[in-house]
């Protein structure tokens, strides 16, 4: 028996899975992160300013760990950001939520997603009905996993990074990194953001 009109569900484009940067980079940046830290907003700069330096020759991938124990609102500011990641709108979204750090309402949500061009009449919707929860609950478990316990937590090619995650620090190991070239595994191809 063959059932009409099932709309078929197209598969969730994943966090690990968006990536801003050129996707064929040979350096990896990956970061765990929420959207209320004062933190991720100051390493955000950091992360900008290394991409625009190392255009080309790096990438990154936002991984979320939102800390709900403090921040209530992180969650559904994660799940608005891989929502508008399936339009491709990730890394505007991410970039407005931090921007908004304290202003993470579900209406404020909505709001930033217009703004940044998302289109899916479903997004506060989808946002109340937690449809991108698992996603960002798959993030925090794997990074727990990973050993994550604050943020921001970075990781370059799969090594945790340890210290502050100031321009200077990450580009001493990116520069060493990319002087060995190499030495460095080619990446798979991934989804731009």
């Amino acid at each position: 028996m063959q059932m009409k009109n099932v709309k078929e569900i197209p598969p969730i484009i994943e966090p690990r899975d968006i990536v801003v940067g050129d996707p064929a980079a040979r350096v990896t940046i990956m970061e765990f992160g929420d959207y209320e830290s004062e933190a991720c907003v100051q390493a955000n700069e950091v992360v900008k300013e290394l991409l625009e330096q190392y255009n080309g020759k790096i990438n990154f991938v936002f991984r979320h760990f939102p800390l709900t124990r403090i921040h209530q609102r992180a969650h559904k500011a994660a799940e608005a950001a891989i929502a508008a990641g399936q339009e491709g709108k990730f890394w505007e979204m991410h970039q407005a939520l931090l921007a908004n750090r304290r202003n993470l309402g579900l209406i404020s949500l909505k709001g930033y997603a217009r703004e940044v061009g998302v289109t899916n009449k479903r997004f506060l919707d989808d946002l109340m009905n937690g449809t991108y929860g698992w996603q960002v609950q798959g993030d925090l478990q794997e990074g727990l996993k990973m050993g994550v316990r604050d943020v921001p937590s970075f990781f370059i090619n799969g090594q945790r990074f340890e210290g502050t995650p100031s321009t200077r620090n990450l580009k001493a190991v990116i520069g060493g990194l990319l002087e060995n070239e190499s030495d460095l595994p080619v990446k798979a191809k991934k989804r731009r953001a």
